[in-house]
């Protein structure tokens, strides 16, 4: 969305920043849940939206700029803490772990926040220094090579599709 407004990269981090002095309420758009009894989600009518506006009305400026950010946060937030916690409460799971570059949004870490101490779960989000794209979510199966004693030297080489599980690193689990 960042690029089709024409905001700079990284475009998040300018849509967080334009939705603080925004209206959450100006535009209705939609919550792609799927409720169809899966924790799957797309936001491929959000976008769909996203674009038709600007095609129909043109780039907003100014205030309907923060408006539309504001609208466009509130609709991605409602939807990522609404799934997180079906599946927390459908899997009986106690913690909560949001990562990646979406985790530096100061509205899901609040809403996430708010959600996780209504149910009693733990939330753990690193600090935005930490919330680079990937990084975390390469983390996790690092740790859990890690703990199953898998370890490689300075001759691991990269791989474009790295398994995550034991069975795909050549080790039987």
């Amino acid at each position: 969305m960042a690029k089709l407004l024409g905001l700079p990269y990284p475009g998040g981090i300018e849509i967080d920043r334009l939705a603080s002095a925004g209206d959450p309420d100006a535009i209705a758009f939609p919550r792609p849940l799927l409720h169809d009894g899966s924790f799957n989600f797309s936001f491929s009518g959000l976008k769909t939206a996203v674009l038709s506006a600007v095609k129909k009305q043109g780039i907003p400026e100014g205030e309907k700029l923060a408006d539309f950010c504001a609208s466009f946060q509130k609709a991605v937030c409602h939807v990522l803490v609404e799934k997180t916690f079906r599946a927390a409460d459908a899997t009986g799971i106690d913690r909560v772990v949001v990562a990646g570059g979406v985790a530096c949004n100061s509205a899901l870490r609040r809403e996430m926040a708010h959600a996780a101490a209504a149910r009693g779960v733990e939330l753990m989000i690193p600090s935005p220094s930490l919330c680079g794209d990937n990084a975390a979510m390469i983390a996790v199966p690092g740790d859990y090579y890690l703990r199953c004693g898998e370890q490689g030297g300075l001759a691991l080489d990269a791989r474009v599709n790295w398994p995550l599980d034991l069975l795909g690193s050549g080790r039987e689990g």
